[in-house]
């Protein structure tokens, strides 16, 4: 079991940081600053579905498609975060396309796998490419505040603090 982070002054006992105290207003107004950063400055969804001429989620599936090879349509449904029903339409949809194709699933006759195609393969490095373009403005940091800032996200990142670590798919999805 992983412990909650403590407040700033406390013992490391594991206190909540929900208390609004001002000694978190700093780490408050950090974060919220770095949701704006994701959020506004590096979301390239928008620029990713105008490219690609569907949905983010029909090039979120794609991409899942893309990455994982053949895969089972409730297990793509799973890592989509939605129901199998929806999945199909949108699965139908990206095969009315031609980026993804029903194979049989050799594991067990009574199903079908999906896979992504070599015109599909091109849109998914496509959206890949483009959501994974950083903001200009980090192009012009230097050299030792892009390595700090780097080192910063690193330490952030290895606190164990997700009682249950974010899924794959969410973790894929910027």
């Amino acid at each position: 079991m992983t412990s909650t982070p403590s407040t700033p002054g406390t013992s490391g006992s594991g206190a909540s940081a929900t208390s609004g105290s001002a000694e978190d207003e700093p780490v408050r107004r950090t974060w919220t600053k770095l949701q704006v950063l994701l959020r506004v400055h590096g979301d390239r969804r928008q620029e990713a579905t105008e490219a690609l001429g569907m949905s983010f989620f029909r090039i979120k599936a794609l991409r899942r498609v893309a990455a994982r090879g053949p895969i089972a349509l409730r297990d793509l449904a799973d890592l989509l975060l939605t129901d199998r029903p929806y999945t199909t339409l949108v699965v139908d949809d990206l095969a009315g396309r031609g980026l993804v194709e029903r194979i049989p699933n050799p594991a067990d006759r009574r199903s079908k796998l999906v896979r992504a195609t070599e015109p599909g393969l091109a849109a998914a490095a496509e959206a890949e490419r483009i959501l994974k373009t950083p903001p200009p403005s980090m192009y012009d940091l230097p050299a030792d505040d892009l390595a700090a800032l780097d080192r910063i996200i690193d330490r952030i990142m290895a606190d164990p603090e997700p009682e249950s670590p974010p899924s794959a798919a969410w973790a894929s999805e910027f």
